[in-house]
């Protein structure tokens, strides 16, 4: 994993330990994110997707001296049910085979073993695409 990465995580889990929003899933692309997460009953979505961003963006200007990561905005998808969970929980794991030969051989990926996510209560959760600038995040 590259440090790029690891950084990426740190600040990801560090909002997450701080209780700002539940994380359910994720996947890291060479070129783009998609996390599925909950974000806390006083966070809204878009000041989580603002943590997770900036939080990202200040720590890797001071350890690689690169400011502008993201593009503006991000799409989203507010998960409607369990069966809607469990299709973009699938389809963000799937999304480096091709890369690996199994989803669960990305280290990148919530799907590899050993990450800690939240369990989804049925309610609030939402699919979200941050799009960076640069080809390599």
């Amino acid at each position: 994993m590259d440090s790029y990465a690891r950084l990426f995580l740190k600040i990801l889990y560090g909002y997450r330990r701080q209780g700002r929003f539940q994380l359910h899933a994720f996947v890291l692309m060479p070129e783009h994110v998609h996390m599925l997460l909950t974000p806390a009953d006083n966070v809204t979505l878009e000041r989580a997707m603002q943590l997770i961003k900036g939080g990202y963006s200040h720590a890797f200007g001071l350890e690689f001296g690169r400011k502008e990561i993201w593009q503006r905005g991000f799409t989203d998808h507010r998960i409607r049910n369990a069966e809607d969970f469990a299709r973009h929980r699938d389809y963000i794991h799937k999304n480096p085979v091709g890369l690996v030969e199994r989803a669960v051989e990305y280290r990148c990926s919530s799907a590899f073993p050993g990450y800690k996510l939240d369990v989804w209560a049925g309610k609030g959760a939402t699919s979200v695409v941050p799009f960076p600038k640069s080809a390599r995040m």
